[in-house]
């Protein structure tokens, strides 16, 4: 019974390693499709904020900077949505362009598109993911050997 603790957990990593894998080519399709094949619109930013994280004992801060826009479809209708990470240089009160898919306007982006960066992000965070999945079936393979080794002699 000890031993199903070092094949479950790993296989619970894997998992979630795949489902993060998975929701990360899922964005970046749909970005992607929004900047290639979306609508656009003008857009104003209606607030701009700060969040922190970090900073405790000796660890650094962070600092991520989120929007609030609202633009209005081509149907007239009125649309408000939040995104993270967006430049500094957008103040409460400009003007920026919004790409959004008509069918899903509330998942709109004022980032302006760029297809190399978001290819390299992507990458990069499915190399994360293949080395975590790598390592947790590595784990799994050494855990198992040792018990096979190991035979009688665990408790």
């Amino acid at each position: 019974m000890f031993e199903l603790l070092f094949y479950a957990v790993p296989t619970l990593m894997i998992a979630g390693f795949g489902y993060g894998a998975f929701a990360l080519v899922r964005r970046a399709r749909r970005i992607g499709r929004t900047w290639s094949h979306g609508l656009t619109a003008e857009g104003r930013c209606l607030r701009m904020f700060t969040t922190t994280s970090g900073g405790g004992g000796d660890t650094s801060v962070s600092t991520r900077v989120h929007h609030v826009y609202e633009f209005t479809t081509r149907e007239g209708r009125a649309v408000r949505f939040e995104e993270a990470g967006g430049p500094a240089t957008v103040l409460e009160g400009d003007i920026v362009t919004v790409r959004y898919q008509p069918e899903r306007p509330e998942r709109a982006t004022a980032r302006r598109p760029a297809h190399g960066r978001l290819a390299a992000g992507t990458g990069c965070g499915l190399v994360f993911f293949g080395v975590g999945i790598a390592f947790c079936v590595g784990f799994i393979a050494v855990a198992h050997m040792i018990f096979t080794e190991a035979g009688g002699l665990m408790p």
